[in-house]
């Protein structure tokens, strides 16, 4: 098994004081993780050191071809203490799963999950204890061949960076207004959409911005093709109460395979909640507003966790969803997640990791 090199910064940054500004990926800590991939030499070298900008040759592929992936984890703060991980193993899968796609080798999931432990013992003293804050972890992969030709890399790197932060919308669980995107699309089968690739998110911005002009928090991504399947909500995965069943869009190549979806859909099942993956025309959603019978609707993913759903604006038409309140399912998985993560409950699911420190 790799040994991870620790080399601890000998000039300490100032922490932010007040943890109810910290805002989200505004800091980051003293150290980060770095691994090197040489062809015929494979990933090499993993080690901690202090946070430095990283060189870069001005023809490094990266930045030519778009050939990066990434992920996002958090760290979280106990009432009692204790440091934990949510899920890490599964982030660490779904990296190799981007990489995969992205013809980036493939790095060893377990010592992924080492060096996330390591650098975050390392900066423990990071980690925010105010309720709705912790540590955003991001760990990412990019090719740093200096070669103007489309390849795929033989030279990369691994980095792991970290940043205290609190909630990733300001209005925190109220909810947001969504807009229906209908000229502009984020992924079809076949392509990229069930990684994280730059690509996916650069290529959403122009709606994003039109949607905020409108007043608008996020996007409602439709299906590449048709235009008719709902997809994703912003950077999230999006679920619809319908009567008495919760649907969310099948993952079926064009929609990123969410951890937190994952999670809510068990924590759902468990509950006796019906829960339903398959596809959701807007029409069909337009249809069940009309007649009453939406209840709740929200996003979910790392950052936000749970983003309720208040309003969703389609053309002409808006539909306001529960009184533009949270509803009572959104609550539930709100609270439970949230007190798996921070301790406040058992965790019956054996989803966290508690991070021994010194």
């Amino acid at each position: 098994m790799a040994s991870i090199r620790l080399e601890r910064n000998p000039a300490p940054k100032k922490k932010p004081q007040d943890q109810s500004k910290l805002g989200f990926g505004l800091y980051y800590t003293d150290h980060m993780f770095l691994m090197n991939y040489d062809a015929g030499q494979g990933w090499h070298d993993p080690r901690v050191v202090p946070y430095a900008p990283i060189a870069l040759d001005p023809a490094a592929m990266c930045l030519h071809y778009g050939q990066e992936v990434f992920e996002g984890m958090k760290a979280y703060r106990g009432a009692d203490g204790k440091i934990r991980l949510f899920r890490p193993r599964e982030n660490m899968a779904r990296l190799n799963l981007s990489n995969e796609r992205l013809c980036i080798p493939l790095i060893d999931e377990a010592l992924g999950v080492r060096a996330v432990r390591e650098l975050v013992k390392m900066d423990k003293d990071w980690i925010p204890s105010e309720d709705g804050t912790s540590l955003y972890i991001r760990p990412f992969i990019f090719a740093v061949d200096a070669h103007v030709g489309v390849r795929p890399a033989d030279h990369l790197i691994f980095c792991i960076i970290l940043s205290p932060v609190g909630a990733y919308y300001p209005s925190g669980l109220n909810p947001v207004k969504i807009y229906v995107e209908r000229n502009y699309v984020r992924a079809v089968r076949g392509g990229m959409g069930y990684t994280k690739t730059g690509g996916n998110y650069a290529g959403s911005l122009k709606a994003q911005e039109e949607a905020h002009a409108a007043g608008y928090a996020q996007v409602l991504w439709l299906d590449g093709i048709e235009r008719r399947y709902i997809e994703e909500v912003g950077t999230m995965n999006v679920f619809f109460k319908i009567n008495d069943e919760v649907i969310t869009p099948a993952l079926q190549g064009s929609i990123l395979g969410g951890i937190t979806r994952k999670s809510c859909i068990e924590l759902l099942r468990g509950w006796g909640v019906k829960v339903t993956e398959r596809a959701l025309s807007l029409e069909e959603l337009l249809e069940a507003s009309r007649a009453g019978k939406l209840a709740e609707a929200f996003g979910t993913g790392t950052a936000a966790v749970i983003s309720p759903i208040g309003e969703l604006k389609c053309g002409d038409e808006i539909l306001r969803v529960n009184n533009n309140e949270i509803g009572p399912l959104s609550q539930r998985l709100y609270d439970e997640l949230t007190g798996i993560q921070w301790g406040k409950i058992d965790d019956a699911y054996g989803w966290t990791e508690i991070i021994e420190t010194d």
